[in-house]
């Protein structure tokens, strides 16, 4: 059973109606310490709660090793006594009533009508997806739904590793000050600063089928219930 996501608050000294509203989209697959990093950097430069939103099955990517309500259910243990850091399920809710796959343009959307168009919004993503969104459905149409907030890799250039017509999208876009968020509904992009962190999901994931050491990746909830379910080749491994 999916866990009921905790409620927004409006952080203090925003206007009441008009405060950012933040969304950590993917499909967590597993969740990991680098997600859990990158959504505490965020809520703490931002000063918002932070909305971690599993995909159902996103178009631009493989298949996720473990279903939707798994994953959903892994960032629930992950999210518990995280101040600040809640679920949302309005993707999965989503494809509960539609065949359709799953896109950001759809969430952002949906978002946008639910809120208002006077309401900010921004969707936080890794730079490795941010990099890749001229892949993604209509991906240009995203900056008039919401802000972009990119979990910058420490010692790497955005800039320099964007596709030429990412680059030139969004020549006039970038953000000066994460003040501007909560100033402007959307149209920008800011990096978000983050403590170095190497995990990623499919290293995760490589390790647990090659019986390697996973285990410190991941918040021991997590890996508890991977090892339970065995997910991810867990099962073969030795008890």
């Amino acid at each position: 059973m999916h866990a009921e996501p905790r409620k927004r608050s409006v952080p203090s000294g925003s206007a009441p109606g008009h405060s950012l509203q933040l969304f950590y989209g993917g499909t967590f697959d597993p969740i990991h310490l680098g997600h859990l990093a990158i959504a505490r950097a965020a809520h703490e430069e931002l000063r918002v709660p932070v909305h971690l939103v599993p995909s159902a099955d996103p178009p631009h990517r493989a298949p996720p090793g473990a279903n939707a309500a798994q994953r959903a259910h892994m960032l629930a243990l992950a999210l518990h006594g995280e101040p600040g850091l809640c679920l949302d399920l309005r993707e999965l809710a989503r494809a509960d009533l539609s065949d359709r796959p799953s896109y950001t343009y759809d969430t952002l959307l949906d978002l946008r009508h639910a809120l208002g168009s006077d309401r900010p919004i921004a969707w936080l993503l890794g730079a490795d997806s941010f990099v890749a969104l001229p892949t993604w459905h209509r991906w240009q149409d995203l900056l008039t739904l919401a802000h972009l907030v990119v979990a910058e890799r420490p010692g790497a250039s955005l800039e320099v590793d964007l596709p030429a017509a990412l680059a030139e999208r969004l020549h006039a876009s970038w953000a000066q000050a994460a003040s501007q968020l909560s100033q402007t509904p959307a149209g920008l992009v800011w990096r978000l600063r983050q403590p170095l962190r190497n995990e990623s999901a499919s290293e995760v994931r490589a390790r647990i089928a090659a019986g390697g050491d996973w285990r410190p990746l991941l918040p021991g909830a997590v890996a508890a219930y991977i090892a339970d379910h065995g997910l991810y080749g867990a099962a073969s491994l030795p008890a």
